[in-house]
Protein backbone atom coordinates (compact mmCIF):
# COMPACT_ATOMS: atom_id res chain seq x y z
CA UNK A 1 0.00 0.00 0.00
CA UNK A 2 1.34 3.46 -0.89
CA UNK A 3 2.50 5.61 1.99
CA UNK A 4 -0.10 8.25 2.82
CA UNK A 5 2.56 10.99 2.80
CA UNK A 6 3.12 10.39 -0.93
CA UNK A 7 -0.39 11.42 -1.89
CA UNK A 8 -1.21 14.83 -3.24
CA UNK A 9 -2.61 16.15 0.01
CA UNK A 10 -3.92 19.60 -0.93
CA UNK A 11 -5.51 20.12 2.43
CA UNK A 12 -4.66 16.47 2.96
CA UNK A 13 -6.77 14.84 5.59
CA UNK A 14 -8.27 18.28 5.93
CA UNK A 15 -6.78 21.13 7.94
CA UNK A 16 -10.10 21.61 9.70
CA UNK A 17 -10.16 17.91 10.62
CA UNK A 18 -6.71 18.16 12.15
CA UNK A 19 -7.80 21.33 13.93
CA UNK A 20 -10.65 19.41 15.58
CA UNK A 21 -8.09 17.34 17.47
CA UNK A 22 -6.16 20.28 18.91
CA UNK A 23 -8.86 22.87 19.55
CA UNK A 24 -9.11 23.75 23.23
CA UNK A 25 -12.04 24.13 25.56
CA UNK A 26 -11.06 27.78 26.03
CA UNK A 27 -12.39 28.42 22.52
CA UNK A 28 -15.88 27.29 23.34
CA UNK A 29 -15.48 23.61 22.55
CA UNK A 30 -16.17 20.83 25.06
CA UNK A 31 -13.00 18.93 26.03
CA UNK A 32 -12.47 15.76 24.01
CA UNK A 33 -13.03 12.52 25.94
CA UNK A 34 -9.78 10.57 26.29
CA UNK A 35 -9.39 7.15 24.69
CA UNK A 36 -7.23 5.81 27.51
CA UNK A 37 -4.96 6.87 30.37
CA UNK A 38 -1.25 6.21 29.89
CA UNK A 39 1.60 6.20 32.46
CA UNK A 40 3.77 9.29 32.05
CA UNK A 41 6.86 7.10 31.61
CA UNK A 42 5.22 5.39 28.60
CA UNK A 43 5.21 8.67 26.67
CA UNK A 44 8.07 10.30 24.83
CA UNK A 45 8.25 13.74 23.15
CA UNK A 46 8.10 14.17 19.40
CA UNK A 47 11.75 14.67 18.30
CA UNK A 48 10.53 17.03 15.57
CA UNK A 49 8.49 19.20 17.92
CA UNK A 50 8.64 22.75 16.48
CA UNK A 51 8.84 24.30 19.97
CA UNK A 52 12.27 23.73 21.45
CA UNK A 53 12.08 25.74 24.68
CA UNK A 54 9.56 25.66 27.52
CA UNK A 55 9.38 28.55 29.98
CA UNK A 56 10.01 27.28 33.51
CA UNK A 57 7.59 29.75 35.14
CA UNK A 58 4.82 28.84 32.69
CA UNK A 59 5.37 25.14 33.36
CA UNK A 60 5.26 25.71 37.13
CA UNK A 61 1.99 27.63 36.76
CA UNK A 62 0.51 24.87 34.61
CA UNK A 63 1.67 22.23 37.07
CA UNK A 64 -0.09 24.07 39.90
CA UNK A 65 -3.30 24.16 37.85
CA UNK A 66 -2.99 20.44 37.09
CA UNK A 67 -2.56 19.61 40.78
CA UNK A 68 -5.81 21.43 41.51
CA UNK A 69 -7.98 20.54 38.51
CA UNK A 70 -6.17 17.73 36.70
CA UNK A 71 -5.55 17.65 32.94
CA UNK A 72 -8.74 18.86 31.30
CA UNK A 73 -7.68 18.52 27.66
CA UNK A 74 -6.17 15.11 26.75
CA UNK A 75 -2.83 14.82 25.03
CA UNK A 76 -2.78 13.60 21.43
CA UNK A 77 -0.44 10.66 20.86
CA UNK A 78 0.35 7.99 18.32
CA UNK A 79 1.62 4.45 18.99
CA UNK A 80 5.35 3.93 18.62
CA UNK A 81 6.29 1.72 15.70
CA UNK A 82 7.96 -0.83 17.96
CA UNK A 83 4.77 -1.17 20.03
CA UNK A 84 5.27 -2.34 23.62
CA UNK A 85 2.61 0.03 24.89
CA UNK A 86 4.64 3.18 24.31
CA UNK A 87 3.43 6.34 22.58
CA UNK A 88 4.88 9.42 20.95
CA UNK A 89 3.39 12.79 21.92
CA UNK A 90 1.89 14.60 18.94
CA UNK A 91 0.37 17.52 20.87
CA UNK A 92 0.51 18.29 24.57
CA UNK A 93 4.18 18.08 25.54
CA UNK A 94 3.77 21.04 27.91
CA UNK A 95 0.97 19.23 29.72
CA UNK A 96 3.10 16.07 29.92
CA UNK A 97 6.04 17.97 31.42
CA UNK A 98 3.79 19.83 33.85
CA UNK A 99 2.06 16.57 34.84
CA UNK A 100 5.43 15.16 35.88
CA UNK A 101 6.12 18.28 37.93
CA UNK A 102 2.70 17.79 39.56
CA UNK A 103 3.71 14.16 40.27
CA UNK A 104 0.87 12.60 38.28
CA UNK A 105 1.36 8.94 37.48
CA UNK A 106 -0.74 8.85 34.32
CA UNK A 107 -2.36 11.24 31.86
CA UNK A 108 -5.43 11.12 29.57
CA UNK A 109 -4.64 10.69 25.88
CA UNK A 110 -6.36 10.53 22.50
CA UNK A 111 -4.69 7.96 20.25
CA UNK A 112 -4.38 8.80 16.56
CA UNK A 113 -2.68 6.96 13.69
CA UNK A 114 -0.99 10.00 12.17
CA UNK A 115 1.66 9.94 9.45
CA UNK A 116 4.97 11.70 10.09
CA UNK A 117 3.77 14.63 8.00
CA UNK A 118 0.50 14.96 9.92
CA UNK A 119 2.37 14.74 13.24
CA UNK A 120 4.39 17.82 12.34
CA UNK A 121 1.32 19.62 11.00
CA UNK A 122 -0.69 19.03 14.17
CA UNK A 123 2.25 20.07 16.35
CA UNK A 124 2.54 23.38 14.50
CA UNK A 125 -1.20 24.00 14.69
CA UNK A 126 -1.26 23.32 18.42
CA UNK A 127 1.55 25.80 19.01
CA UNK A 128 -0.34 28.48 17.08
CA UNK A 129 -3.62 27.77 18.86
CA UNK A 130 -2.51 27.29 22.45
CA UNK A 131 0.89 28.74 23.20
CA UNK A 132 1.67 32.40 23.73
CA UNK A 133 3.83 32.58 20.64
CA UNK A 134 5.73 35.75 19.88
CA UNK A 135 5.00 37.30 16.50
CA UNK A 136 8.11 35.83 14.85
CA UNK A 137 7.37 32.28 16.01
CA UNK A 138 3.83 32.62 14.73
CA UNK A 139 5.03 33.98 11.39
CA UNK A 140 7.50 31.08 11.05
CA UNK A 141 4.73 28.62 11.87
CA UNK A 142 2.48 30.13 9.20
CA UNK A 143 5.29 29.89 6.64
CA UNK A 144 6.00 26.28 7.58
CA UNK A 145 2.34 25.34 7.13
CA UNK A 146 2.28 27.03 3.73
CA UNK A 147 5.60 25.76 2.40
CA UNK A 148 5.54 22.20 3.76
CA UNK A 149 1.84 21.44 3.40
CA UNK A 150 0.66 23.69 0.59
CA UNK A 151 -1.89 25.69 2.59
CA UNK A 152 -2.77 29.18 1.40
CA UNK A 153 -3.13 32.25 3.59
CA UNK A 154 -6.89 32.12 3.09
CA UNK A 155 -7.07 28.49 4.18
CA UNK A 156 -4.96 29.16 7.27
CA UNK A 157 -7.06 32.17 8.21
CA UNK A 158 -10.33 30.23 7.99
CA UNK A 159 -9.10 27.10 9.77
CA UNK A 160 -7.24 28.94 12.54
CA UNK A 161 -9.97 31.50 13.16
CA UNK A 162 -7.75 34.44 12.25
CA UNK A 163 -8.17 37.17 9.66
CA UNK A 164 -6.26 36.89 6.40
CA UNK A 165 -4.70 40.29 7.08
CA UNK A 166 -3.36 38.97 10.40
CA UNK A 167 -1.71 36.01 8.67
CA UNK A 168 -0.29 38.26 5.93
CA UNK A 169 0.96 40.90 8.37
CA UNK A 170 2.67 38.34 10.59
CA UNK A 171 4.42 36.75 7.61
CA UNK A 172 5.70 40.14 6.45
CA UNK A 173 7.78 40.23 9.65
CA UNK A 174 9.99 37.52 8.14
CA UNK A 175 11.39 40.21 5.81
CA UNK A 176 13.01 42.01 8.77
CA UNK A 177 16.76 41.71 9.47
CA UNK A 178 17.77 38.96 11.86
CA UNK A 179 18.64 41.34 14.71
CA UNK A 180 15.21 43.01 14.57
CA UNK A 181 13.55 39.58 14.52
CA UNK A 182 15.53 38.66 17.64
CA UNK A 183 14.22 41.80 19.39
CA UNK A 184 10.68 40.54 18.70
CA UNK A 185 11.49 37.02 19.88
CA UNK A 186 12.99 38.35 23.14
CA UNK A 187 9.99 40.62 23.74
CA UNK A 188 11.97 43.85 23.41
CA UNK A 189 9.79 44.78 20.42
CA UNK A 190 6.15 43.93 19.80
CA UNK A 191 4.84 42.78 16.44
CA UNK A 192 3.25 46.21 15.98
CA UNK A 193 6.59 47.96 16.53
CA UNK A 194 8.30 45.61 14.11
CA UNK A 195 5.69 46.05 11.36
CA UNK A 196 6.46 49.78 11.29
CA UNK A 197 10.03 48.91 10.27
CA UNK A 198 9.33 46.46 7.44
CA UNK A 199 11.23 47.50 4.31
CA UNK A 200 13.05 50.34 6.09
CA UNK A 201 16.75 50.55 5.15
CA UNK A 202 17.64 51.55 8.73
CA UNK A 203 15.30 49.19 10.54
CA UNK A 204 18.01 47.89 12.89
CA UNK A 205 19.00 51.39 13.98
CA UNK A 206 15.39 52.49 14.45
CA UNK A 207 14.59 49.33 16.40
CA UNK A 208 17.29 50.21 18.92
CA UNK A 209 15.90 53.75 19.18
CA UNK A 210 12.41 52.40 19.81
CA UNK A 211 13.66 50.06 22.53
CA UNK A 212 15.86 52.62 24.28
CA UNK A 213 13.17 55.29 24.11
CA UNK A 214 10.39 52.88 25.12
CA UNK A 215 8.29 54.24 22.25
CA UNK A 216 4.70 53.22 21.66
CA UNK A 217 3.68 51.63 18.37
CA UNK A 218 2.25 54.94 17.12
CA UNK A 219 5.48 56.73 18.07
CA UNK A 220 7.46 54.05 16.26
CA UNK A 221 5.35 54.54 13.14
CA UNK A 222 5.95 58.30 13.27
CA UNK A 223 9.68 57.74 13.74
CA UNK A 224 9.82 55.52 10.67
CA UNK A 225 8.09 58.24 8.60
CA UNK A 226 10.31 61.13 9.73
CA UNK A 227 12.33 62.95 7.04
CA UNK A 228 15.78 61.47 6.82
CA UNK A 229 14.61 58.12 8.19
CA UNK A 230 11.74 57.22 5.85
CA UNK A 231 12.76 54.95 2.94
CA UNK A 232 12.53 56.41 -0.53
CA UNK A 233 9.72 54.02 -1.38
CA UNK A 234 7.54 55.73 1.22
CA UNK A 235 7.93 59.22 -0.24
CA UNK A 236 4.77 60.37 -2.02
CA UNK A 237 4.94 60.25 -5.77
CA UNK A 238 4.18 63.32 -7.82
CA UNK A 239 0.75 63.32 -9.36
CA UNK A 240 0.47 62.87 -13.08
CA UNK A 241 0.94 60.13 -15.63
CA UNK A 242 3.80 58.63 -13.58
CA UNK A 243 1.54 57.99 -10.57
CA UNK A 244 0.37 54.45 -9.91
CA UNK A 245 -3.32 53.66 -10.06
CA UNK A 246 -5.18 52.07 -7.15
CA UNK A 247 -5.22 48.61 -8.78
CA UNK A 248 -1.44 48.58 -9.18
CA UNK A 249 -0.91 49.69 -5.60
CA UNK A 250 -3.27 46.97 -4.37
CA UNK A 251 -1.43 44.30 -6.37
CA UNK A 252 1.87 45.52 -4.92
CA UNK A 253 0.48 45.28 -1.42
CA UNK A 254 -0.95 41.78 -1.99
CA UNK A 255 2.33 40.48 -3.45
CA UNK A 256 4.33 42.07 -0.66
CA UNK A 257 2.12 40.44 1.97
CA UNK A 258 2.32 37.04 0.26
CA UNK A 259 6.08 37.04 -0.34
CA UNK A 260 7.07 38.91 2.82
CA UNK A 261 9.30 41.38 0.93
CA UNK A 262 9.12 44.71 -0.87
CA UNK A 263 7.41 44.68 -4.28
CA UNK A 264 7.29 47.39 -6.93
CA UNK A 265 5.35 47.25 -10.20
CA UNK A 266 6.21 49.73 -12.94
CA UNK A 267 3.70 49.37 -15.76
CA UNK A 268 4.39 51.31 -18.94
CA UNK A 269 1.24 53.35 -19.76
CA UNK A 270 -0.35 52.32 -23.03
CA UNK A 271 1.73 49.15 -23.33
CA UNK A 272 1.26 45.53 -22.31
CA UNK A 273 4.60 45.11 -20.55
CA UNK A 274 6.32 46.57 -17.51
CA UNK A 275 8.77 45.77 -14.73
CA UNK A 276 8.29 43.85 -11.47
CA UNK A 277 10.93 44.47 -8.78
CA UNK A 278 11.37 42.35 -5.64
CA UNK A 279 13.56 43.62 -2.79
CA UNK A 280 15.08 41.07 -0.43
CA UNK A 281 16.78 42.03 2.84
CA UNK A 282 19.03 38.99 3.32
CA UNK A 283 20.41 35.96 1.50
CA UNK A 284 18.10 33.77 3.59
CA UNK A 285 15.12 35.69 2.26
CA UNK A 286 16.47 35.33 -1.28
CA UNK A 287 16.75 31.57 -0.76
CA UNK A 288 13.14 31.50 0.46
CA UNK A 289 12.01 33.38 -2.65
CA UNK A 290 13.90 31.05 -4.99
CA UNK A 291 12.33 28.05 -3.25
CA UNK A 292 8.84 29.50 -3.75
CA UNK A 293 9.48 30.36 -7.41
CA UNK A 294 10.94 26.92 -8.13
CA UNK A 295 8.07 25.13 -6.41
CA UNK A 296 10.51 23.52 -3.97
Amino acid sequence: MADKTSRNRGLGRGLSALMADVISESEGERPRRPDIRVPVESLQPNPNQPRRTFDADDLAELAASIREKGIIQPLIVRPETNGQGRYEIVAGERRWRAAQMAQLHDVPVIVRDYTDTEVLEVAIIENIQRADLNAMDEAAAFRQLMERFGHTQDQLAVALGKSRSHVANQMRLLALPDDVQQYVISGALSGGHARALIGHPRSSELARQIISGKLSVREAERLAREPGTAPAARKPRKSGTSGKDADTLLIEQELSSTLGMGVSIDHVPGEEGGKLTLRYMSLTQLDDLLRVLSGG
